[in-house]
Order: C-alpha cells, then structure tokens, then sequence
C-alpha cells in the first residue's frame, strides 16, 4: 500500500458549493458561504474566472503573519468540482498537498468544524470528484457540519433548502468559525488543527 503523503503549507483554499443565487444559502454551499467569509477577512475586491472557477489572491492574517493563499469556487456543479478544480491546480502549479477544500458534512453535528487530513470521501460525491481527478485522496479537507435531515426528510432536499431566519444566521456563524478554522490551518498546520480543533 502506497505511504500517505503529508500535507504542506496550504496555497489554495477551495469552497465546495453549487454555483447560483437558488443555492447561494443552501447548506450544500457552505464552502462557498467559508471562502466567502475569508474573501471579506481579507478586503478581497476583485474575482476573476480561471478553469472554471471563481478565484481571488487574498492576504490572510494568521498567527500575526499574513499568509498569501488562492481563493477558489468551482463554478461547476459539486458533483464535478473536481474537474475545475484539478484544472486552476494544475495551471498554478499547486500539488494536492498545498490544497484544505471547506465542504458541509452530514455526519457532523450543526456548527461543529473538523479538520482532516486525507482518508475516507463519505459518500461526498464532491470530494470523491476531486479525489478521482487528483488522483489520490490524500488532501486536507474543513469538514462543515450541517447535521442530519429530521424525520424522513431526504439528504438532498435538507442539503438544497434555502436557509432563512435562525438557521440562516446559525449557518453564517459557522460560516465565520469554519474561515477562523482556514485561518489557524494557516497559522499552524492541517495535522495540529486535525488534532486540536474539536
């Protein structure tokens, strides 16, 4: 069996969502909804559209450094992120090793953040597309806890629901904790946050 690879310096923070204004506050967007956060963090003014997707240089602050990273949406749908995605890496020159893609997790509690260095996709057809066309699984992943659906509700529709009233302002906030957690994976790397963000 192949040994893992070990993340490095993270360059590219990469949102997973569905591309519209239907989806803009869907819990299935939480990614969009963290880059986002980190864009406005970062006084980010200009995006421009590069391998199919919306990107921006920012500046973060981390640790009383700033930490020069690519922000990235793949305008794909989150079924075939992986395709855009693979695509800007390639054009930058960046490995999957340099990559921390911020996506919701069912499997999490709402408002709880993990952070994971490479192992299982989940059943998340997102990152089972960027893993198909990277070519290998081991990246960072900002898993964005969204909960499961009450009662028989279906995974897709409690996913693709527009958010509003608490459970908008509920999202925004983990929103905000999920770019703090981007941030620190800046400051002290994926493998500490693995371990110490809980």
């Amino acid at each position: 069996m192949a040994k893992q690879a070990q993340p490095k310096e993270i360059k590219l923070i990469c949102g997973l969502g569905n591309p519209g204004p239907e989806y803009a506050r869907t819990r299935h967007s939480a990614g969009f909804a963290t880059v986002d956060a980190l864009a406005e963090r970062s006084h980010v003014s200009y995006w421009k559209s590069q391998a199919g997707c919306e990107m921006a240089d920012a500046k973060l602050r981390a640790g009383g450094e700033l930490h020069e990273v690519i922000l990235a949406k793949p305008q794909s749908y989150m079924n075939t992120s992986g395709g855009p995605l693979s695509k800007l890496m390639r054009e930058l020159r960046i490995s999957p090793q340099e990559i921390l893609v911020v996506h919701d997790e069912v499997d999490l509690p709402v408002g709880t953040i993990r952070v994971k260095w490479g192992g299982g996709l989940n059943a998340h057809n997102g990152l089972r597309s960027i893993a198909d066309k990277l070519g290998t699984r081991d990246f960072a992943r900002l898993r964005f806890g969204i909960g499961r659906p009450p009662g028989k509700m279906s995974v897709a529709d409690y996913a693709l629901r527009q958010l509003k009233g608490s459970f908008l302002d509920e999202f925004e906030v983990t929103a905000q904790d999920a770019a703090s957690a981007c941030e620190k994976c800046l400051e002290r790397g994926v493998l500490w946050c693995q371990d110490n963000i809980r």
